[in-house]
């Protein structure tokens, strides 16, 4: 699998993920050869590119909540772009509410763990995909964290809005690697800029406003490294956001530079409870897939191992078979393999886990293009 630029596409080449217009209909699937036609699709959904297969790779296993999932992304985000393009525009938030239930009606009651796969994103469209990102993000946390269903919608909503401020930045801004400092105040004027916006369109919610703040602060105190006082009370939706919207931002996947690793990103938020709160933390573990059985990971020792067992009370130390000298390693037992640690999981390119377990490859068939 490799992704590849919309300037670069050619016909015949096979598609590894499907194509759907913004209202959910299926216009090229998984497997499907591009023709003309095809190519001009992406092109008018203006999309940096799309991930084919190699001539001669086979089409990889994929679940039926990993094609929901994807579906889902696709089709929501031109939604998230109508909605803050009208607050832009109008000052109208007719609409974001019902959003933020649609979110939460597929997001935020779930009684399973999920893949969360992160899709590319360009300086064109990263507002967008993120402020979706983050808001299911905080659907499924606010869910686990049994947060009453009036503040979870509310703290979607605050989500979907808080970055909107980004938009009248430099895009190239937000998908650079590393940024000046006076790019850095650059984003952080528009990023405060979107206040007044948000504060004008939600003037009979004061609240949108303070959860968006405090999470901005609080997050502005961590990059700094500045200390902060944990006993000052933070509303739950700042909470929430702030930890969904740190670990959407450095786990995405971007047009520049890699993604950091989920695992890091964790270990990094359960390190800092002055800054990310343990409890929305521990609800983001909960609710998506890190270290399940068919993972295959790296350990500290330099050995490739497949997850054969997840360990529910640490999941940093589940039981793994190492490929090189096919022994399993329990790493709960701490006595005996207190050096042994993982280091990260084996990705694609597209960061899918590299092996998935057979059950998800059941009912999976060779689909027929589809055109519009």
């Amino acid at each position: 699998m490799k992704f590849v630029k919309t300037e670069d596409l050619k016909i015949g080449m096979r598609l590894a993920k499907p194509i759907y217009n913004n209202k959910g209909v299926l216009l090229y699937d998984r497997n499907s050869k591009l023709t003309q036609q095809g190519i001009e699709s992406v092109h008018n959904f203006k999309l940096i590119g799309i991930y084919v297969l190699e001539p001669a790779e086979p089409l990889p296993p994929q679940s039926e909540d990993d094609i929901e999932f994807e579906k889902f992304q696709m089709v929501t985000v031109f939604a998230v772009q109508e909605e803050l393009s009208a607050i832009r525009e109008r000052g109208k938030n007719n609409r974001i509410y019902n959003l933020a239930e649609n979110i939460i009606r597929n997001y935020g009651r779930l009684d399973h763990k999920i893949n969360f796969l992160q899709n590319l994103r360009s300086k064109e469209d990263f507002v967008y995909k993120h402020s979706l990102n983050v808001a299911i993000l905080v659907a499924m946390i606010c869910h686990k964290m049994n947060v009453r269903k009036e503040d979870a919608t509310e703290a979607v909503v605050c989500a979907i809005i808080h970055d909107i401020g980004k938009l009248n930045a430099n895009p190239e801004l937000l998908v650079k690697d590393d940024i000046t400092d006076e790019e850095a105040a650059e984003l952080k004027a528009a990023q405060f800029e979107g206040i007044g916006l948000i504060e004008s369109t939600f003037a009979s919610s004061p609240n949108v406003k303070r959860v968006v703040m405090q999470a901005y602060k609080r997050l502005e105190a961590y990059y700094n490294g500045e200390e902060v006082d944990r006993d000052s009370k933070m509303v739950v939706g700042a909470r929430v956001l702030c930890v969904a919207e740190e670990y959407d931002r450095m786990t995405a996947i971007s047009s520049e530079g890699e993604p950091q690793s989920e695992l890091a990103q964790i270990r990094r938020m359960m390190d800092n409870p002055e800054y990310f709160d343990q409890s929305a933390v521990n609800a983001l573990v909960d609710s998506i897939n890190l270290l399940s059985k068919g993972v295959c990971v790296e350990l500290s020792t330099g050995e490739k191992a497949l997850v054969i067992a997840p360990n529910e009370e640490n999941i940093f130390r589940p039981m793994v078979l190492c490929f090189s000298t096919n022994t399993v390693i329990d790493l709960a037992m701490t006595a005996l393999y207190s050096d042994i640690e993982i280091v990260d999981i084996m990705k694609t390119y597209d960061n899918r886990y590299v092996l998935k377990d057979s059950n998800d490859t059941k009912g999976e068939a060779e689909p027929d293009t589809k055109t519009d």
